[in-house]
């Protein structure tokens, strides 16, 4: 029998025939690959999808457990293997160990607690946690007992939190006394707290000790983590899954309305996440994986808790933030525990860059193997100092494009096996067959073009449904063109096949009549040598209809000269046009983003037209301040 390592692509003639393979015999391919893992029914069918409908079923009444697959099978291989290297916020605290085996065991621990709580197969369960080893443990903890897990990231507010908490109906909500973000430290239990006066539906409360702070105590709701697993057995069987059962619901903040929280189920999104984690990061069992993303967002589910897991890998999980004590902090780890896989944002590459290279040479990161990128399009000039400072020029990079919605990575380089190229995520993942359409919805057939990127055939990790929302979700992703996925991005192909991503398609401004895509504005404004990073958006304009506004980042801030504006805008009009010039250019600190690195320029568009009263809640972004840092720039303007 097959195992998953022996589909590890590790040439570009393997890739090559195993793209055309699972284009010809798309059911075959991901059959084969399922097989290597542990099932304990097997499928009737692989696939059954209706895109009409939308409806998507990958190996329909299969059952299974994705915890037997991350978790018991590698302890009767090899329990002793670290699973998991928890390193604290404070580089002075103990660093902790999970092999498999104590792993499991922890798992199984709070799943008999879930269970002594009346948790069942189905029912919903928050999980509001710090970056701790418990909130990996409880995630599987659910999954161990058929729980459907909905994890809210950490630093949301208690509104965000209580919106997502009765969206899904949430029974029991898994928290924290604090948690230690740099030298500050968030007090999640009254957030939680907060949050479940307005959630009918929460019975219990788990709340695990982190900081020792000081929290209000409801005797009837609230139970120590300690008091919840007190004495029970770190034997826990399985729940008997079917492929098709959620396995959790992750929410997804919209450019405009309610977050969707995106439900995928238990067999496709294993098989999907482990195929990609092992050819995507070339991963060897001797491996060092350290991604540095939250558990909250989808790369940490995917990329830190079961695609690794699955492929029995061992992954280092960071409590702490780059900057703190100093911003060393990532190379120092990387020298430690000896990283052969660097997976970061592009936000937290163009932050590393603002500082000195001392910081880095400072330490042997000669351990790297792989660099990669996720969260939202990399620029040219922070790949390029990712390549020369952190990979000596010598390590690839995946520069990887995926969603919420996907499950894992669609677009990619393999690393060391495919070619890369700065700023693109090369190309699809055997098993995406992408197109290019023009603003006709027709497929572009020459080799190099930009058009609107769309998917045309089922992948196993992609969200089944909107939760409690199916017409939603048909709506914003298969309603646009018919039988096909449409992400809300658009793409360049180069003539090697090449895709790089553009940006969102919706981001176009009409200007005096003409159709003006913000992302090719933007691209122009960044290779100004003074900027690091900039959002274009259009405002109302008594004239031209919509005018254009640019918030820029500026490498330098005693740069602000008067003459930088009319370069800034001298740049855009050589590369695009004199129509293409922003009429406002506005420096800023930052930009408002979601957690995940998106800029949420729908707030910068309310901002440009002067609605600063119709923003909505700016809690959940990642830094709400610099919101109220642009009003007191435009006031002066």
């Amino acid at each position: 029998m097959k195992k998953l390592a022996d589909f590890q692509l590790r040439s570009q003639a393997a890739y090559q025939e195993a793209y055309r393979y699972s284009v010809d015999n798309p059911t075959e391919f991901w059959a084969e690959i399922a097989a290597t893992f542990q099932w304990q029914q097997p499928w009737k069918n692989v696939l059954k999808h209706d895109w009409t409908t939308p409806s998507t079923e990958w190996f329909v009444e299969g059952k299974l457990n994705i915890t037997e697959n991350c978790l018991d099978r590698h302890v009767a291989e090899h329990p002793d293997k670290e699973a998991l290297i928890w390193e604290p916020n404070d580089p002075n605290d103990t660093v902790q160990r999970y092999t498999y085996k104590s792993l499991l065991e922890a798992v199984s621990r709070f799943a008999n607690g879930l269970k002594s709580q009346g948790i069942k197969k189905g029912d919903r369960v928050c999980i509001y946690m710090p970056m701790v080893p418990e909130l990996t443990i409880a995630v599987l903890a659910c999954a161990r007992i058929g729980a459907v897990h909905s994890v809210v990231f950490a630093g949301f507010s208690s509104a965000a939190l209580a919106a997502r908490i009765n969206d899904a109906g949430c029974v029991l909500l898994v928290t924290a006394d604090g948690a230690f973000r740099g030298d500050k430290k968030i007090p999640l239990k009254s957030i939680a707290d907060e949050a479940i006066a307005q959630c009918d539906t929460i019975k219990k409360c788990i709340v695990f000790q982190r900081t020792f702070q000081t929290v209000e105590w409801n005797n009837r709701k609230d139970i120590w983590w300690h008091d919840f697993i007190d004495g029970l057995s770190d034997k826990c069987a399985p729940t008997l899954m079917d492929a098709e059962d959620p396995l959790f619901i992750l929410y997804t903040s919209g450019s405009t309305g309610k977050p969707k929280g995106m439900v995928h189920s238990c067999g496709g999104y294993m098989v999907y996440t482990a195929y990609t984690f092992m050819n995507v990061f070339q991963y060897q069992p001797e491996d060092i994986y350290w991604c540095t993303a939250d558990i909250g967002w989808i790369t940490g589910h995917s990329y830190m808790v079961y695609g690794p897991l699955a492929c029995g890998a061992t992954s280092v999980h960071f409590e702490g933030v780059p900057s703190y004590p100093k911003w060393n902090r990532f190379w120092e780890i990387c020298e430690k525990h000896k990283v052969t896989q660097f997976y970061t944002a592009p936000t937290a590459i163009r932050s590393l860059a603002k500082h000195p290279t001392k910081l880095i040479e400072d330490y042997d990161l000669s351990s790297l193997k792989v660099l990669g990128s996720v969260g939202e399009p990399i620029n040219d000039e922070a790949w390029n100092w990712y390549n020369t400072n952190i990979g000596k020029e010598i390590v690839p990079i995946v520069d990887t494009w995926w969603q919420t919605e996907t499950g894992g990575v669609l677009i990619s380089s393999l690393a060391g096996v495919t070619p890369q190229k700065p700023t693109y995520a090369t190309q699809p993942l055997p098993g995406i067959q992408v197109a290019l359409l023009d603003q006709n919805g027709k497929p572009i057939i020459e080799k190099e073009a930009e058009g609107i990127l769309t998917i045309n055939y089922p992948w196993p990790g992609i969200a089944r449904t909107i939760y409690g929302d199916h017409q939603r979700y048909k709506e914003v992703y298969f309603s646009a063109y018919n039988g096909r996925y449409f992400p809300g991005d658009g793409a360049l192909r180069d003539k090697e096949g090449n895709y790089r991503i553009t940006g969102r398609v919706d981001d176009v401004v009409i200007v005096s009549g003409h159709n003006l895509g913000t992302a090719p504005i933007e691209n122009a404004l960044n290779e100004h040598p003074a900027v690091v990073e900039s959002a274009v958006v259009g405002y109302p304009h008594s004239i031209k209809g919509n005018a254009l506004m640019a918030y820029v980042i500026l490498y330098d801030s005693t740069e602000v000269v008067p003459s930088l504006v009319d370069e800034i805008r001298a740049t855009v009009a050589s590369q695009i046009g004199p129509i293409a010039k922003p009429d406002r250019v506005l420096f800023v600190s930052g930009l408002p983003k979601t957690r995940s690195g998106k800029i949420m320029r729908r707030i910068l568009r309310k901002l440009a037209a002067g609605e600063n009263d119709q923003l909505g809640d700016i809690s959940t972004l990642l830094n709400p301040a610099v919101v109220e840092e642009i009003i007191q720039s435009l006031s002066k303007e």
